[in-house]
């Protein structure tokens, strides 16, 4: 059971239901983490905006997803893990590739070195070695895209927390994080 249960938008206030019709209409229904987010209108107001200017950067929907795999696996968030399946699923990322994912794995050496990143910014709380920054420099990866990395990490561990404060109930098929992953 949620600590902090989600509201429907005849329950929220105007500026809160707006931004759960918006959520509807967009993904077809309102995810329990919207629906406990709008609990605290400005706290949902800043995700979503948050959340949509990240979707406009130059990153693929798919690394994105992989990207909140990573996260959720290293936090053991499990609704993450659950709702970033789902949506990876419809990103194109293989179910293989998503468990892979979780545990901060990948098959395309690619999506590797940016798994890695995303992990070391979390495990070192930030505090990424220059050593990770110069291979992803020496791979391709522009400073722009190394911040719009560590801005979709920032965005999942707010989620990730949030989740872990409320306990928000699992409106997804149920995926588990490993727990070995925790950072």
């Amino acid at each position: 059971m949620s600590r902090i249960p989600p509201i429907t938008s005849e329950q929220a206030d105007p500026k809160a239901a707006e931004l759960l019709g918006n959520v509807k209409s967009s993904l077809g229904m309102v995810p329990n983490i919207f629906g406990t987010m709008a609990n605290a209108p400005s706290l949902l107001e800043g995700y979503l905006g948050l959340s949509g200017a990240l979707g406009a950067s130059s990153l693929s929907g798919k690394l994105n997803e992989q990207i909140a795999l990573v996260v959720a696996g290293a936090n053991q968030c499990d609704y993450c893990a659950s709702a970033h399946t789902a949506l990876g699923g419809m990103a194109g990322v293989d179910a293989d590739e998503m468990a892979r994912n979780l545990s901060g794995q990948s098959d395309d050496p690619r999506t590797q070195l940016v798994l890695n990143f995303a992990s070391e910014i979390v495990s070192a709380k930030g505090h990424v070695s220059d050593d990770r920054i110069a291979e992803l420099r020496e791979n391709g990866f522009s400073d722009r895209e190394m911040l719009e990395i560590f801005g979709q990490v920032m965005a999942n561990i707010f989620t990730n927390y949030f989740n872990h404060l409320a306990e928000t109930e699992i409106d997804f098929p149920v995926v588990t994080t490993p727990a070995a992953q925790a950072a």
